[in-house]
């Protein structure tokens, strides 16, 4: 870690450095909320798909369930 810091002075010099470094902190800063926000709306995509799964399954009748059969009285005679 010593010789990155060491090699970052001699590249960039003691005045520049600082500058440097802050704009590499904004840039690790941007991604981080970029990343958060794509997080974000994948759990709310998610989310939506799971309540729209859940409401279809409420709607549906279930499968062993069969409807009642009707007694016609014609084909009884």
């Amino acid at each position: 870690m010593l010789f990155i810091l060491l090699a970052a002075l001699l590249l960039f010099g003691g005045d520049k450095l600082p500058e440097v470094a802050r704009g590499l902190g904004k840039g690790i800063r941007q991604f981080q909320d970029a990343s958060e926000e794509v997080k974000r709306e994948i759990h709310k995509n998610i989310n939506e798909v799971k309540a729209n799964i859940e409401e279809s399954i409420e709607q549906e009748t279930p499968v062993n369930q069969t409807p009642p059969i009707e007694k016609d009285s014609s084909s009884l005679k």
